[in-house]
């Protein structure tokens, strides 16, 4: 569904992204982790086409990405970034249906929509009349979810969602976004620091270190065979310990 190929990324003489091959297979969830600065976001962006590669090809779906297709594609994409991006002067409902607004559809098959979605995200209707300022920060990130679903794209982009919510509403959103990924069979490409919540999201996860990506797989793959030093290292720093024989397993 998503594949890079030789794409490189630099600004000014600082290299982001060093050249990478990366698959993502349909109705997967990816998570990349790594420390900051480390590329994570970079790539997220090349695959938004927010950015143009250096050098490489990105495809999405067989499709090349460029800036002639870009708009097209990106349009079969969701992305939800930090506390959900929302526009402060609408209320929850028009930020959710702004992006289908806009591509034509009318205030009927918008409010259906919208409505098969708010029991999906774990919200209810009171909610959508409410300002961003009105609501609590996990459920500003559910309306960003809605907002990112709206289409129904096959792709969905998460950028570092989670990391500004208290750990209780963390929690709660983690296994609302597993189930979620699980139950519309998306293809997912997830930013964030915290490899404890990328393990429960995720299906594989990618380590990030320089602008390189120093290793891909499950999580006990990664604990158990570490293919560089940076591994080790970046699992010690989160307290992630190999697990004892019979525990998660």
């Amino acid at each position: 569904m998503i594949a890079l190929s030789h794409v490189k990324k630099s600004f000014g003489q600082k290299t982001a992204l060093a050249s990478t091959d990366l698959t993502i297979a349909g109705e997967r969830c990816l998570a990349l982790v790594g420390s900051s600065g480390s590329g994570k976001s970079t790539l997220l962006r090349l695959v938004l086409g927010l950015v143009s590669p250096d050098e490489g090809t990105i495809t999405i779906a067989g499709e090349v990405l460029d800036a002639r297709t870009a708009p097209a594609i990106r349009m079969r994409m969701g992305y939800v970034i930090q506390d959900g991006g929302l526009f402060p002067h609408l209320n929850a409902e028009d930020n959710a249906v702004i992006v289908a607004r806009q591509n034509g559809w009318t205030p009927a098959r918008a409010k259906s929509r919208l409505e098969a979605l708010i029991d999906l995200v774990g919200l209810s209707a009171e909610h959508l009349g409410r300002y961003p300022v009105e609501l609590s920060g996990g459920e500003r990130q559910r309306v960003g979810l809605m907002r990112a679903l709206m289409l129904d794209p096959p792709i969905l982009l998460f950028d570092e969602p989670l990391a500004s919510l208290d750990p209780i509403i963390r929690a709660r959103l983690q296994e609302d976004l597993r189930r979620i990924f699980r139950e519309l069979k998306k293809t997912v490409l997830f930013v964030t620091h915290d490899l404890s919540e990328a393990a429960f999201v995720a299906d594989e996860i990618a380590l990030l270190h320089d602008g390189k990506i120093v290793q891909k797989g499950g999580l006990a793959e990664l604990v158990e065979q570490p293919k560089d030093a940076f591994v080790t290292e970046f699992f010690r720093a989160q307290r992630v310990r190999e697990p004892v024989d019979g525990e998660g397993r």
